[in-house]
């Protein structure tokens, strides 16, 4: 019966990191609601939501393979979401050319692609040093 207990233990710590990490990119973006954007429809906004989503529970798989404890995980979880953070802004900071915050409000399916392929591509690499 414990891993069943630890496996639900996981998923709500999962949750409530995702919902942390979700919470500070609505901050971090000031062009635009993330969760009005994807009411009214806006694909490039869902795909780098999902990109968000799916990166902090890669680094979170990841610190539950590597982490003896929760608290392990959530420290591991929390650090995970500021680096998808800084990944955001150096995306946005190298695009120099255009905001990636503006198109991807004026519903760029281009950027919200790529923003996607960003977060996902650098959970990866973030979960692998968590060893």
């Amino acid at each position: 019966m414990e891993p069943f207990i630890w496996t639900f233990v996981y998923f709500i710590a999962a949750i409530v990191i995702v919902i942390i990490g979700l919470v500070i990119f609505e901050w971090l973006t000031t062009k635009y609601k993330d969760w009005d954007e994807i009411k009214e429809g806006n694909q490039a906004v869902a795909l780098s939501i999902t990109g968000k989503i799916v990166g902090i529970c890669i680094v979170l798989a990841f610190a539950i393979y590597n982490s003896i404890t929760i608290w392990e995980t959530f420290i591991w979880g929390a650090y995970g979401v500021v680096l998808q953070l800084v990944a955001y802004l150096l995306f946005e900071l190298f695009t120099r050319k255009f905001s990636v915050e503006q198109q991807l409000k004026e519903n760029n399916i281009a950027v919200g692609i790529v923003s996607l392929g960003v977060s996902i591509g650098l959970a990866f690499v973030i979960g692998a040093s968590i060893t």
